[in-house]
């Protein structure tokens, strides 16, 4: 636990801006507060690191390293938004960060709560191995993964929750100088790995020891490695980890494999994050064959017009009106497009030339009339027979039409009398 002294808590706003509210975490090593930041108007947490002594080019290494662990921008990494030396003591700098005050439990109250299903726990940790490779990949080293480090951050709701990883308190920039005191563990000691607890140099591979353990852990409810510091530290370097034989191969292969005694037998944090995206891939899941994609036809459904009375049966449109049998017309050509205008007496053995309306003209002006007349009187005795059947009323057997003069009317006169029973 970090000491407070009166001297170190003299004033209550750090940085020139930052005004300190409750505690909300202790460490071995730091504090963490929640702090108001004046400047911006937003509640932020600030995280307050020991005393340092007062070395000049020390504290000059530790602001540069915290200052880049400041940029770093990972969906799965709580955000640090600032970074300083907390001077109000001059005799007591003190390193601080400050950080988005994210909501939500704590992976180690969730196994306090039950067991992680294996789907679950495969979404948080593809999220964590997703932010490790990305601090692996600017030469950051975090070295302290452990449930209480993974925050289970609410997104949407139905949307699974989203892990963060935080408290990058004692992160190391690779190859850095240390600036804890030798033969000294930094770290937690049921997560610490193997080259952590023998003091050798540590590499990427320590945080993904770390989080294989922390997967386990999820997997049992219980630690794998309890007991003391010396205890838990003295036990991971006789024994590998303890693995369900109930767990399904692919996990129990990758777990194996993270929590290797060798850090180069283990997996980068790169692949991790590609195996267990996989896990959350069913067999079940995979998309099969589609069926070809066929074209369903509805029969044909004579159309039949609104009915004004229920006691008359209305006839179909297939059936030939009273004025089209008088004059002849048969129904239009399916391949041609063409109604066909046949005389009463015509008979079957008539050549289709002399009946088609489309037929080439060979009987001068007269032929032509007639024709027209023909098309014109067909038209209107369609138009009469769909007024006869809609209307309630009987009507008279003679079919009226518009009053035409001249030849035409002359013509249409003509072909009313010889049309008339």
């Amino acid at each position: 636990m970090v000491a407070e002294s009166p001297n170190s808590i003299r004033a209550d706003v750090v940085g020139g801006r930052y005004r300190l509210g409750e505690v909300i975490g202790r460490g071995a090593m730091s504090s963490v507060y929640c702090a108001r930041d004046e400047n911006l108007g937003r509640d932020v947490a600030l995280k307050l690191f020991a005393p340092q002594a007062p070395d000049t080019d020390e504290l000059k290494r530790q602001e540069a390293e915290t200052t880049l662990l400041a940029t770093l921008n990972h969906p799965n990494l709580v955000t640090l938004f600032d970074a300083g030396i907390d001077t109000r003591i001059p005799d007591e700098p003190r390193p601080f960060l400050t950080m988005e005050l994210a909501e939500g439990q704590d992976l180690r109250n969730r196994i306090r709560h039950s067991p992680v299903p294996l789907d679950e726990l495969a979404v948080i940790g593809a999220g964590i191995a997703d932010a490790l490779a990305y601090v692996h990949g600017l030469g950051i080293i975090h070295r302290d993964i452990k449930p209480g480090n993974i925050l289970l951050v609410p997104t949407r709701p139905g949307e699974p929750l989203r892990p963060k990883l935080t408290d990058f308190g004692i992160a190391r920039i690779a190859d850095s100088t240390h600036i804890t005191a030798t033969g000294t563990m930094v770290g937690t000691a049921a997560y610490l790995s193997p080259e952590q607890v023998m003091g050798s140099p540590l590499t990427p591979a320590t945080d993904v020891y770390s989080l294989g353990l922390v997967l386990l852990e999820c997997i049992k409810q219980t630690e794998e490695y309890p007991g003391n510091a010396v205890e838990s530290a003295v036990a991971r370097v006789h024994r590998p980890p303890d693995i369900p034989e109930d767990l399904p191969a692919a996990w129990a292969a990758l777990l194996r494999s993270m929590t290797a005694l060798e850090p180069l037998e283990r997996p980068s944090a790169a692949n991790v994050e590609i195996a267990l995206r996989q896990a959350l891939v069913s067999p079940a899941s995979t998309p099969g064959h589609l069926a070809p994609d066929t074209t369903h036809m509805l029969p044909a459904m004579p159309f039949r017009p609104p009915s004004v009375t229920a006691e008359e049966p209305i006839p179909e449109l297939s059936q030939p009106s009273p004025v089209g049998a008088a004059i002849g017309i048969e129904s239009t050509n399916s391949e041609t497009g063409h109604a066909r205008l046949v005389p009463t007496d015509h008979q079957p053995g008539s050549t289709p030339e002399t009946d088609s309306v489309d037929a080439p003209r060979s009987r001068g002006g007269r032929g032509r009339w007639l024709a027209a007349v023909l098309v014109f009187l067909a038209l209107a005795g369609g138009a009469a027979a769909l007024t006869a059947t809609l209307s309630p009323e009987p009507t008279a057997d003679v079919v009226p039409y518009p009053t035409v003069t001249g030849t035409l009317g002359d013509h249409l006169q003509e072909l009313q009398k010889s049309v008339e029973p």
